[in-house]
């Protein structure tokens, strides 16, 4: 079973409005971003939402996915992390970490969960020399990442003590340089999705 949590609730203040919400294409980010989960494979889609949930839960009506609101939000992404493991399904054999931010298509996000081996850690993308996300992680990790924490570098921290279990997916393209934090870069990955106008 292939699981997934898709990160979705900062503050987004560097945007000056939530990310999830930006236009993408006709539809909102966070529809995109859960449709592309699910036709990449992924047997559940769990949404962790914070800063102004109920009005990006309203935008996600009749989406094939689960909801969890993370009422400390304010506390860092690693309580998100923490939320969405708890709801992942016990018998995930593998979970794919997405953040809003991190818009990728589900051929890309197919092909990084092809590539993912039982019996290890997970595997994470890799172009020149850089990883990326999303990242895929082994369903045995569920029980790590219910413990994340943010003073110990949350999702960082339980990559660094796997490392060596951990797989790489070499990209063909640039596309893991895109990450979406300001109104430019939000501009620049609608050019980069050909959705610009």
């Amino acid at each position: 079973m292939l699981s997934s949590i898709l990160l979705a609730a900062g503050f987004s203040t560097r945007m000056g409005q939530p990310k999830a919400l930006l236009d993408w294409g006709g539809e909102p980010l966070i529809c995109y971003q859960v449709h592309q989960l699910r036709e990449a494979g992924c047997d559940e889609v769990i949404v962790v939402l914070g800063h102004r949930g109920d009005e990006i839960q309203r935008a996600m009506r009749g989406l094939d996915c689960r909801v969890m609101l993370n009422s400390r939000y304010q506390m860092g992404r690693a309580s998100s992390l923490r939320l969405g493991a708890k709801a992942v399904s016990r018998d995930a054999d593998a979970i794919v970490i997405a953040s809003i931010d991190q818009p990728r298509p589900a051929d890309f996000l197919r092909n990084l969960s092809a590539a993912f081996q039982t019996g290890r850690a997970g595997v994470r993308p890799i172009f020149d020399g850089h990883h990326g996300h999303p990242i895929v992680l082994a369903g045995t990790l569920r029980e790590e990442l219910m413990t994340a924490a943010e003073e110990s570098d949350g999702l960082l921290a339980i990559v660094r003590a796997h490392a060596r279990e951990l797989d790489e997916l070499a990209t063909p393209d640039d596309l893991l340089a895109l990450d979406i934090n300001t109104p430019d870069d939000y501009q620049a990955a609608l050019r980069r999705f050909g959705l610009a106008t």
